[in-house]
């Protein structure tokens, strides 16, 4: 989900990409990294579509769906709402100049508010390319190997990564209580194990 806007979202410098990409990453990587994130309703308000929280594929599809589409098509920000736990968060690990990393802790509300505009204005797809996943009793932790294109899901790549996404199931349905992500860089690459599903 990375510099997911992912702009995803997208937080290392891709200067290999086109400017549109650099500058999408740059944005987010800034206001995702100084600004605390809001705080979370008290209960759940939101309706979800069963088919989204019934079982891991669903709810880990919703995910990437709810932020992915073409320029001009809004988002259902509610059905992302319905997603996580009202305590969920998001955060993305941002690699800076000095060599030292920095956290972007947002709440859901953050990450529309910094991303929503420029998502619908631009298109962005992100896509999960692989998936590791380990679990024991309500608790499940999925490692999904991300990859995020500008403009159209034809495009190439402009940054790929890890979503490591925190699920917990309350015995009705399942939860996302956090999404974590890192993009991959000049100097940090994809290993082969996280690009086959396992």
């Amino acid at each position: 989900m990375n510099n997911h806007i992912e702009e995803t979202i997208y937080m290392h410098t891709i200067t290999r990409f086109s400017a549109a990409a650099t500058l999408a990453v740059a944005a987010l990587s800034a206001s995702a990294a100084d600004t605390a994130p809001a705080a979370a309703p008290a209960t759940p308000s939101y309706t979800a579509r069963s088919a989204d929280v019934e079982s891991v594929d669903g709810i880990v599809a919703a995910l990437y769906d709810v932020i992915s589409g073409p320029p001009g098509q809004a988002r259902d920000w509610d059905r992302m709402h319905s997603l996580f736990m009202p305590q969920g968060r998001m955060m993305v690990v941002s690699p800076q100049k000095d060599g030292s990393f920095k956290p972007g802790l947002m709440a859901v509300e953050d990450y529309i508010a910094r991303n929503g505009k420029r998502l619908v204005a631009d298109g962005f797809f992100e896509t999960e390319k692989a998936r590791t996943t380990e679990s024991f009793g309500q608790l499940t932790h999925v490692f999904s190997t991300y990859e995020a294109r500008l403009g159209s899901p034809a495009a190439a790549p402009f940054a790929r990564g890890i979503n490591s996404i925190q699920l917990y199931h309350d015995g009705k349905r399942w939860w996302i209580a956090s999404v974590v992500w890192r993009s991959e860089d000049d100097k940090l690459k994809l290993p082969e194990r996280y690009l086959q599903t396992r």
